[in-house]
């Protein structure tokens, strides 16, 4: 059975989000007839909420302009989600200022029910992330792309390309996706005079231009960014782990792949991006291994452990001064 204070309040956030919504179209998204939106607007006008009635064929009801109202109360599930939201940051990332959650928490305590508000104000003492995530990109980064693509204008990036070179590009923005906790744009670049995909992790720096662009409408820019992602990884790599099973799956994330019972102990395998990258993490696991293929890993194993032997061997040549950063003497390449 529905809830008639539900249904009022539903139709108040409707005028205040869509601003001259028709009656019909109400009734369609309410899943009632006109008439109970008539008289859901009745209800509102009764509270003293300033709804008008537009006339005319295109018209639909709106509160009068300039009216403010107060912020309706969140659901306790709602809430429960912003905040979760806030803590994990974009997506899957945690990597939001704390003063930007601690102010937004605050603010958004403010509008809730006390009992609401009590529930929720535990949450951030008892959530830790252990796992490892990706930095998420500065929410000025985001607010700035995504404003530029609504308002077609173009964008000067300083980016860093794939290979480390700094670039710098002007781009004509679609939109944003976000894959396993990676953050990319879509957009026209006008240096390589075709689409791309931008990792928002290697823009150092952005301005929006004054200049507009007119976007190509047939372009999809969610079914570009999920064919790009999808391509096929550079590397297949397969590893073998000499420990115990379940110790192996403690320490290795089942998203990476199943790991298969071997005579001595498991084997991975699963596609790789950046070689240097997945050595690194292969030695963070903590277990004896051994590369099955393929022999490229192996050249960036033998890369990471001379880069781990000149750490070791460095020496201090001089204490520094307070806030100046320690020098070290390079130690000479090691033979591989």
């Amino acid at each position: 059975m529905y809830d008639p204070t539900s249904r009022v309040l539903t139709v108040l956030e409707l005028l205040q989000s869509r601003p001259g919504i028709s009656g019909p179209e109400l009734a369609r998204r309410m899943e009632v007839d006109v008439r109970s939106v008539r008289r859901y607007i009745a209800k509102l006008k009764d509270a003293g909420i300033p709804v008008e009635a537009i006339p005319g064929r295109r018209g639909g009801y709106r509160l009068r302009p300039g009216s403010l109202l107060p912020p309706i109360a969140f659901h306790p599930d709602e809430a429960a989600s912003i905040v979760l939201s806030l803590i994990g940051g974009f997506g899957t990332s945690r990597e939001l200022p704390r003063a930007t959650v601690e102010k937004a928490l605050s603010k958004l305590a403010r509008v809730m029910p006390g009992e609401t508000r009590e529930r929720l104000k535990s949450i951030p003492a008892h959530l830790h992330f252990i796992s490892a995530r990706r930095k998420a990109p500065p929410a000025a980064h985001v607010v700035d792309l995504i404003e530029a693509a609504d308002t077609k204008r173009r964008v000067e990036l300083c980016y860093t390309s794939r290979d480390g070179k700094p670039t710098e590009r002007v781009v004509e923005p679609y939109g944003l996706a976000e894959k396993d906790g990676r953050w990319y744009l879509v957009a026209h670049c006008r240096l390589r005079s075709e689409r791309r995909l931008f990792r928002l992790d290697r823009i150092d720096r952005l301005r929006v231009l004054d200049e507009t662009f007119v976007p190509d409408e047939g372009f999809d820019y969610r079914a570009f960014a999920e064919a790009g992602l999808e391509q096929p990884a550079r590397w297949r790599i397969a590893v073998e782990f000499y420990a115990d099973p379940a110790e192996a799956a403690r320490r290795i994330p089942a998203y990476l792949g199943p790991l298969v019972e071997t005579p001595k102990g498991v084997r991975l395998e699963c596609p790789a991006d950046d070689l240097d990258e997945t050595a690194r993490y292969l030695v963070m696991v903590g277990l004896p291994f051994a590369v099955v293929d393929p022999p490229e890993l192996r050249d960036a194993l033998r890369r990471l452990a001379r880069e781990i032997a000149r750490a070791a061997r460095a020496q201090p040549v001089a204490g520094p001064l307070r806030g100046e950063p320690a020098r070290v003497r390079r130690a000479p390449d090691l033979e591989a």
